[in-house]
C-alpha cells in the first residue's frame, strides 16, 4: 500500500513538472502571472466571506439573549474567554506569532522575499474570528490581509516565480482581502499601493486590478449588492460648510495621532509583562470591562457605525448601564466621547492579550464616532444644523486616512462602503488635512512605524530596499593575498608579484585581522634591496578605516564606506579575517537587482 502510495506521489510530481516546463515554454511570465492573479482574487475572496460568517456566526449566537435596555454581565465574560481561547489556540496548535497581520506582510516583502507561511493562508481566519466573535476590539481585515497576502505568496511558490512576482502576487492576495472583507475593489488596490507601498507599474497594475475586482465579485455573488453601512444622504453638502470640513480635518489629524501614539503605549504595556498569561489576564481583564461600560465596543462595532449613518445615536446605549439615559444630549455626547478615546486601548488590549485582529475597523470606527462627536457637539453649543451622517462619514475617511496614511484608500474605502460619492469633495477635505496633520508629528503609519524603528522597512524608501536584498556574503571578495607581520620586505615583494591587487590584508598565525598594507604606501621601499631584510610588514601595515562584520546590514556596509570616503573594507567574522568588500562591486550587484525587481 505504502509503494502503491508513494509511485502516485512521485507521479504527480512528474506531472506537476511537466506542467511547469510547459508553461515556461508556451505562457508568458506577464500573461501567468494574471491568471495567478485572478486566482488569488478568487481565493482571497472565499476566505473574506468565511471570515465574515464565522464571526456573524459566534457574535449573534453569544448576544442574542442579551437585552438592550440594561447591561449584561455576559460582556464581563465573552472577551476574556476569546482571547483565552486564541492565545490557546496560536500557542499549542499554531506555534507561530500571527499577530499584527500588515505589519507581518511587510516585513515578508522587506525581509524575507515575499515569503509567507503556508499556515498563514488559514490559522489568521480562524484566530480573529474567535477573537473577534467573543467580543474583542478589533478588526477583521489586519487578518484576511495577512491570509490574501499567504494565499499569494504560496501560490506563486507553487509555480516556482521569482521574488519579483511573488511580491506582486503578495499585494494581489491583500488587495483581493481588502476587497473581498469590504466589497471595495478600489479600495483595495489603493491598500497596497499606499500601506505596502509597492510600485504601481504596467506589470503590477493589472495583477492588482483583477485581482481586487475577482474578490469584491465573489463577494457580491454570496452575498449581494448592498454596500457594507446603509447611508442615505439626506442632506446635501453646501460648500458654506467647507470651514467646519477644515475645522473637522485637523480635529480628525489630532484624533489620529491620539489613536496610533495610544495604541504604541499600550503594545509597549504588554510587552513589559512577559509571560502569555499574564498578559491573557490583564488584556482580557481591560477588554471585558470597557465592553461592559461601553457595549459598543464589543467587536468590530459596525453597528453602532449604522446607527450613527442611519440618524439613530441614541441606539449607541443600547445593552448599556447607561440605557435610562439615553433621551439626554449630554449622555450621549459623553458616551460617545468615551468611545474615541477608549477604543485604542480595547483594541492594544485585545491584541496584547493574545487576541488577533486589525486596526482596521478600530480606526473606521473612532473615525465614525469623532466625526458624529464633531457635528453634534458644535449642533448643541452653537445652535447649527450641520448633518451629523455627513460628518460621521467624513469622519470614517479622516481618521483612516491619519492612522493608515493612505488619504487616497481613506477616501474611495469611505465612499465604497457607504456609497456616499455625493461627499467625494468634503471627503478629499477631511483626508488630505487629517494626513497632513498627523504626518507633521508620526512620519510613519501604524503598520510601518514597527520595521521603521528596526530599520527593516524597505517598501517605502526604494533605495533601502534594493540594498536590503543585497546580502553581504555575496560580495565579498576572496582573491587577496594576506602576508603576516613578521614577513620582511623581500617578502612583501614576492606577495606582491603574486597577487593582482593593491591590498594585502596582514593577518595572525590564528587568522585575525591586524591591519592592512597599500601598494601605494610602500612603492617608495619596495625597489629597495639593501631594506629588504631590515624592513618588515609590521612596520609599514596601517589600520584600515573601518573594519565590516558579516552580520551588518548592507545599509550599515554603505554607510561605512560614506563616513570613511575608502574604496574597499575588511570583513571579519568573530574578528577573523574573511575577505574584502568593494565598492564597485556592490554597486554593480546593486545595478543587477534594481533591473531585475523593475523589469516591466
Amino acid at each position: 500500500m505504502t509503494k502503491v502510495i508513494g509511485n502516485i506521489g512521485n507521479n504527480l510530481h512528474d506531472a506537476f513538472m511537466a506542467l511547469l516546463v510547459w508553461r515556461e515554454r508556451h505562457i508568458k511570465e506577464k500573461t501567468f502571472v494574471i491568471i495567478l492573479a485572478l486566482l488569488v482574487g478568487i481565493v482571497a475572496g472565499i476566505a473574506a466571506l468565511v471570515l465574515k460568517t464565522l464571526i456573524h456566526l459566534i457574535s449573534t449566537t453569544l448576544t442574542a439573549r442579551i437585552n438592550i435596555d440594561e447591561g449584561s454581565f455576559l460582556y464581563l465574560i465573552y472577551p476574556l474567554i476569546g482571547i483565552l481561547l486564541t492565545m490557546l489556540y496560536v500557542k499549542y496548535i499554531v506555534r507561530d506569532n500571527i499577530s499584527h497581520g500588515v505589519t507581518r506582510v511587510l516585513y515578508a516583502i522587506s525581509q524575507n522575499k515575499s515569503r509567507l507561511k503556508k499556515h498563514n493562508m488559514y490559522t489568521s481566519v480562524i484566530a480573529s474570528s474567535i477573537t473577534i466573535g467573543f467580543g474583542g476590539s478589533v478588526g477583521a481585515e489586519g487578518p484576511i490581509v495577512y491570509t490574501g497576502a499567504a494565499i499569494g505568496s504560496n501560490l506563486g511558490r507553487v509555480f516556482r516565480m521569482s521574488p519579483r512576482i511573488l511580491m506582486i502576487l503578495v499585494g494581489c492576495g491583500a488587495a483581493a482581502g481588502i476587497a473581498g472583507i469590504f466589497k471595495a475593489p478600489i479600495a483595495g488596490m489603493l491598500f497596497t499601493l499606499e500601506v505596502l507601498m509597492l510600485d504601481l507599474t504596467t506589470v503590477s497594475v493589472m495583477p492588482l486590478l483583477i485581482a481586487s475586482i475577482t474578490a469584491a465579485t465573489v463577494a457580491y455573488v454570496f452575498t449581494g449588492y448592498d454596500v457594507e453601512f446603509f447611508f442615505v444622504q439626506s442632506e446635501p453638502f453646501v460648500t458654506a460648510r467647507i470651514p467646519f470640513v477644515i475645522l473637522l480635518g485637523l480635529f480628525l489629524g489630532f484624533v489620529s495621532l491620539y489613536f496610533t501614539r495610544s495604541m504604541n503605549m499600550m503594545e509597549g504595556v504588554f510587552r513589559r509583562l512577559g509571560k502569555p498569561w499574564k498578559k491573557v489576564i490583564v488584556g482580557g481583564s481591560i477588554v471585558a470591562l470597557l465592553v461592559f461600560l461601553f457595549p459598543p465596543l464589543y467587536g468590530e462595532g459596525y453597528t453602532s457605525i449604522i446607527d450613527l449613518l442611519s440618524g439613530n445615536p441614541e441606539s449607541i446605549v443600547n445593552s448599556s448601564i447607561f440605557y435610562k439615559d439615553r433621551e439626554s444630549v449630554w449622555w450621549i455626547l459623553g458616551f460617545i466621547a468615551a468611545l474615541v478615546l477608549l477604543k485604542s486601548f480595547a483594541t492594544a488590549s485585545t491584541n496584547g492579550g493574545g487576541g488577533c485582529g486589525g486596526t482596521f475597523a478600530p480606526s473606521l470606527y473612532v473615525g465614525c464616532m469623532a466625526g458624529f462627536f464633531f457635528a453634534y457637539f458644535i449642533n448643541t453649543v452653537f445652535d447649527l444644523d450641520l448633518s451629523t451622517k455627513n460628518f460621521a462619514l467624513m469622519g470614517m475617511a479622516g481618521v483612516m486616512s491619519g492612522v493608515m496614511h493612505a488619504p487616497l484608500m481613506g477616501i474611495f474605502l469611505t465612499a465604497e462602503l457607504t456609497g456616499g460619492y455625493d461627499l467625494f469633495l468634503p471627503l478629499l477635505i477631511v483626508s488630505a488635512i487629517s494626513y497632513g496633520t498627523i504626518k507633521f508629528f508620526e512620519p510613519y503609519s501604524i503598520y510601518t512605524m514597527r520595521l521603521a524603528h528596526e530599520g527593516k522597512l524597505i517598501t517605502h524608501h526604494k533605495d533601502k530596499a534594493v540594498l536590503t536584498l543585497l546580502k553581504i556574503n555575496n560580495v565579498i571578495e576572496t582573491d587577496f593575498v594576506s602576508v603576516q607581520p613578521e614577513m620582511n620586505l623581500k617578502e612583501m615583494v614576492n606577495a606582491i608579484s603574486r597577487s593582482s591587487r593593491n591590498l594585502f590584508p596582514v593577518v595572525d598565525a590564528g587568522g585575525s585581522l591586524l591591519g592592512v598594507v597599500l601598494l601605494d604606501e610602500i612603492r617608495n621601499i619596495m625597489f629597495r634591496p639593501d631594506l629588504y631584510k631590515r624592513m618588515y610588514v609590521n612596520q609599514f601595515m596601517s589600520l584600515p578605516p573601518a573594519v565590516i562584520d558579516v552580520s551588518q546590514s548592507m545599509e550599515s556596509v554603505m554607510n561605512a564606506f560614506d563616513d570613511t570616503g575608502a574604496w574597499n573594507l575588511p570583513v571579519v567574522e568573530n574578528g577573523k579575517y574573511v575577505g574584502f568588500v568593494s565598492k564597485s562591486k556592490i554597486f554593480n550587484s546593486y545595478r543587477r537587482v534594481l533591473r531585475h525587481y523593475s523589469e516591466d
